[in-house]
């Protein structure tokens, strides 16, 4: 049966109708949004559809694609509520404007934290009903029938005795003098043709002809290269510079200061390099010139000496691990970690006496419109951000420091300057995840039960990045899967100590969970062990009053034939938990010779609720274990003197096509709604392979990465 939702219910998605010139416009919108005419021949049912005389259908997109899928998963939602034929979609970019906004970020437009479908799936499926309902209603009025004899059918309104058919095409006149209605009927899940199904993705044919357009590739008439020289030292200053070497190279044609340093504006991108390694610059390098990692962990060390503030507190955790027949404490620590996306950060701007246009791959169009009105000092309705794929972002291009040099650059010099990061630039100008320090304590009863969990974490504060502390001082942002606990224990406690160093950080794929994916499922292990218990029996009799977390558990132990006899120098580690929406759990499987860690193959188990496009979620949990899997191994950005030590891929290295392991993935059927997946996989990674790596060795990883165990 249809399901019949009030509009209200959907994030008080509201619906206005306005007739112009033969159009019709219904407008689903978040506060403040202003409805739009439109054009005549074309059907607008809201701010996220257009459907055009010829029957072709518009999906406008806010979320932003960098390989994730939504590109499809997000049409996928409106082409089965509309009931019309995919060869018919088509996709478009939504402008930097309020209206497209996420509901999930209170309004803003951000691709992150596996929020996209989450925070849309509603409003998208809403907004294609809403123009069934009304093109049925324009049908029905045309034949002078009742709606309740109409049905619609691969874009087309059926009269169900007769046969007549009409296009919706067809209907866009008559649609457009309707009113709205106050509900509209989606389809029952059984009524699905789209939705579930692994249908051609939209993005990968022009991705494989090369007609995709990212950031990188942006090109403009009489458009300028640069390259921007920062101080090596994190909130250093330029003290001065002479540009005379620098403009001396053939095809400079500025030398300009902006916030972020030097800008080298240049006819190619080589003659800007060739300008910026000319450069003399003198750098005030600030109170920052001698800071180190090891003096930071130091500091986190002596900080996690005294309680923090409190994110969750069941019993008291303290008497339990004073009063236990076993506790123990144990210290984990993680090293800051860049994103390292494929296409270094660029951004192209043409700043005008009246207008600023950008073309920029971003996370976050919000936030890149802001910037770049801050930097031209022109009105916001005078600024306009082009949106183009993203060649990775994991949380890196929701920043818009990128976009504040080329805006800045662009105006200093007057011409269109598309800004080109290197691959140093890159990594050693990061907002990188945070380092971390983190005391747990655990305790079991004579008869190896669990009675206690404790954690304390010191770490940078990520929801100061965006808004305040709540009032408690806590940051669940970055307690994300530790003061979540499923694990049925009597007493835990969860503290957060917030400090800063003065290194830039920011939000990196998976945030808090990634942290805690490894700490709390690394000591949920030893505590199994410690009650000589199998690791995967162990979680399963303490999830008891979750059984979702419970289900995915005994599946990938069971699509991994967990506890049979493996080969000699095999081992095997378990773990799961619930990040973004979404539960996953992993099992990997491992070899380690002379302290080097070879992973085989990991089985992944996801239940992400309900499920859009199948295959887009198998390539999320594989690309997510990815990189995870190889922060766990490798990855460590390390401060000396202020600055990064690291520079390229040579000494902040990926995971390589002989390095990877086989990924099994398996996708529980569930009705729930829709979860993150972008995220989930990542977080967990480090878990399962620290496991592992005891299940072989017999020693516990407590400090990331695992390079030598």
């Amino acid at each position: 049966m249809a399901q019949t939702v009030s509009r209200r219910t959907f994030l008080k998605v509201s619906i206005k109708v306005s007739a112009a010139g033969g159009a019709f416009i219904v407008g689903g919108y978040l506060p403040g949004l202003e409805k739009k005419a439109s054009a005549a021949g074309v059907f607008e049912p809201g701010v996220w559809i257009k459907i055009g005389a010829d029957d072709s259908v518009t999906v406008m997109l806010s979320q932003l694609e960098m390989g994730q899928g939504v590109m499809t998963s997000m049409p996928m939602l409106v082409a089965e509520e509309l009931d019309v034929e995919w060869s018919k979609i088509k996709t478009e970019w939504t402008p930097a404007d309020p209206k497209y906004g996420n509901p999930n970020f209170g309004g803003l437009q951000l691709t992150a934290g596996s929020n996209s479908v989450r925070g849309m799936w509603k409003i998208l499926r809403e907004a294609g009903a809403t123009a069934r309902a009304m093109l049925v209603t324009a049908a029905a009025q045309t034949w002078s029938v009742p709606e309740a004899q109409c049905s619609t059918d691969k874009g087309e309104v059926v009269h169900n005795s007769s046969g007549r058919r009409l296009r919706y095409g067809a209907l866009v006149d008559k649609a457009a003098t309707l009113p709205a209605p106050k509900t509209v009927a989606l389809k029952d899940p059984k009524e699905f043709r789209l939705l579930g199904q692994s249908i051609p993705r939209i993005d990968i044919p022009e991705k494989i002809n090369g007609q995709a357009v990212f950031g990188i590739d942006v090109k403009r008439p009489d458009m300028l290269i640069a390259r921007v020289v920062r101080c090596p030292v994190f909130g250093g200053k330029v003290a001065s510079f002479n540009a005379d070497k620098a403009k001396a190279v053939a095809g400079v044609r500025h030398v300009v200061e902006i916030s972020s340093g030097v800008a080298v504006v240049a006819d190619n991108y080589w003659a800007a390099s060739k300008g910026t390694q000319a450069l003399d610059v003198k750098w005030n390098e600030g109170p920052l010139a001698n800071l180190t990692s090891a003096d930071i962990m130091k500091k986190y060390a002596a900080l996690a000496e005294q309680p923090g503030k409190v994110a969750r507190n069941d019993g008291d955790a303290n008497a339990a691990v004073k009063a236990a027949a076993r506790s123990f404490e144990r210290v984990f620590e993680l090293p800051f970690l860049a994103h390292a996306c494929m296409e270094p950060m660029n951004c192209t701007a043409d700043v005008r006496k009246d207008r600023c246009d950008v073309w920029v791959p971003t996370q976050g169009q919000t936030a890149s419109h802001q910037a770049a009105v801050a930097a031209s000092g022109l009105p916001a309705n005078a600024v306009h951000i082009h949106t183009t794929y993203l060649g990775g972002g994991f949380g890196r291009r929701g920043e818009a420091d990128f976009v504040m040099d080329a805006v800045e650059t662009s105006k200093a010099v007057g011409k269109p300057v598309k800004v080109i990061w290197t691959r140093e630039d890159d990594i050693q100008h990061d907002y990188y995840r945070p380092i971390t320090y983190v005391r747990m304590w655990g305790a079991l009863d004579a008869s190896g039960k669990p009675v206690a969990f404790m954690q304390r974490l010191v770490q940078q504060s990520l929801m100061k990045r965006i808004g305040p502390l709540p009032e408690n001082g806590v940051d669940f942002i970055s307690v994300d899967g530790s003061a979540t606990l499923p694990y049925d224990i009597p007493n835990i406690r969860v503290e957060y100590i917030e400090t800063d160093p003065g290194v830039p950080y920011g939000f990196w794929r998976s945030v808090g969970a990634s942290v805690n994916g490894f700490v709390v499922e690394a000591f949920i292990d030893e505590m199994a062990t410690a009650a000589g218990k199998d690791p995967y029996q162990f979680r399963r009799d303490l999830l008891s009053r979750h059984p979702r977390h419970r289900a995915v558990l005994d599946l990938v132990a069971e699509k991994s034939g967990w506890g049979q006899r493996l080969p000699s120098g095999r081992g095997r580690g378990i773990a799961v938990m619930e990040a973004f929406g979404s539960i996953v759990g992993q099992v990997a499987e491992v070899s380690v010779a002379n302290g080097a860690v070879r992973v085989h193959k990991v089985w992944c188990v996801v239940d992400t609720g309900w499920v859009i496009h199948p295959d887009s979620i198998k390539a999320q949990m594989e690309g997510g274990t990815i990189y995870g899997l190889t922060a766990a191994l490798k990855g460590e950005i390390t401060i000396q003197k202020g600055r990064v030590v690291e520079r390229h891929f040579n000494d902040y290295p990926m995971m390589r096509h002989n390095e990877a392991p086989e990924i099994e993935v398996h996708i529980m059927p569930s009705a729930e709604a829709p979860g993150g997946i972008g995220e989930p996989s990542t977080a967990i990674a480090a878990g399962a392979l620290a496991n592992a790596v005891f299940a072989v060795t017999g020693k516990r990883v407590y400090k990331l990465p695992m390079r030598k165990v």
